[in-house]
């Protein structure tokens, strides 16, 4: 009887690792330049409305950004809800470039049609 519970919490490790999976694959916002704002304006190629966060694909200035915006929820309390933001609609972005990738940015405020929305 003692091993066995010796062994009890090894039988949660599968359990723990599962769990950890969207953690570890949520990237902090470390890894944006905080000292580099950027504004852009263009048009949304791809919009998507899941956890942790909202994205879109933003043609801007000749490229395509991945713009990582707040959890869909957060957007929806401050007035800008999931289904607000289409394809092919012209949107402006204001945030922070990603230090690894060169086309990602964090939107801190997002302008919709006639609705700017703060984001943190």
């Amino acid at each position: 009887m003692p091993r066995a519970r010796a062994l009890a919490p090894l039988a949660l490790l599968p359990a723990a690792v599962l769990a950890a999976g969207p953690a570890a694959a949520h990237h902090g916002w470390g890894g944006y330049d905080s000292g580099q704002l950027l504004t852009l304006t263009g048009t949304v190629r791809q919009a998507a409305a899941q956890n942790p966060h909202a994205m879109l694909n933003l043609e801007a200035d000749g490229k395509v950004w991945h713009v990582v915006l707040a959890p869909p929820g957060r957007m929806s309390t401050r007035g800008l809800p999931a289904d607000t933001i289409k394809v092919g609609q012209s949107v402006t972005v204001v945030g922070y470039p990603a230090k690894a990738d060169p086309a990602e940015m964090r939107a801190e405020r997002i302008t919709a049609g006639d609705r700017t929305i703060e984001l943190r």
